[in-house]
């Protein structure tokens, strides 16, 4: 079984996202964490836009990259250019390391409806890069 470790600046959203739809596309096929090079919380808005799509991350939480320090990953991904320019090699160096940038949907400054639509938005796609990495990768 693999260990896959999707990383953003916060872990509130992005990262989330991902780990959700990894969890749900990989099923007992690979270990999923997430983490940020800092932790924001989970967002709320991230919860609400992926118990549309079916996928329940409430229980989830904001975690640090320091906590998975002692866990080799065979893949690393990260989600963001700021968790690619900024994360740590501390992991082991043989790790398979993939990029591919969000747009981070908190910083959207509008009304409620404004930001679940980039939300939702961001959300597909992650849910659509999630479903490519599980197909080339399991």
């Amino acid at each position: 079984m693999k260990n896959v470790l999707v990383i953003c600046t916060g872990n509130s959203c992005r990262s989330q996202m991902a780990h959700g739809y990894l969890n749900f596309y990989c099923g007992d096929k690979a270990n999923i964490y997430s983490a940020g090079i800092e932790v924001h919380g989970l967002n709320s808005m991230t919860i609400k836009v992926m118990i549309d799509d079916g996928i329940d991350i409430s229980m989830y939480t904001s975690n640090n990259l320091e906590e998975y320090k002692s866990i080799n990953f065979d893949i690393i991904i990260t989600v963001c250019d700021h968790a690619k320019e900024n994360c740590p090699f501390i992991y082991n160096q043989d790790s398979v390391r993939i990029h591919q940038n969000f747009t981070d949907p908190s910083k959207y400054n509008s009304s409620f409806e404004g930001k679940r639509k980039k939300f939702v938005l961001v959300r597909n796609e992650i849910k659509k890069f999630c479903i490519d990495f599980t197909n080339d990768n399991f």
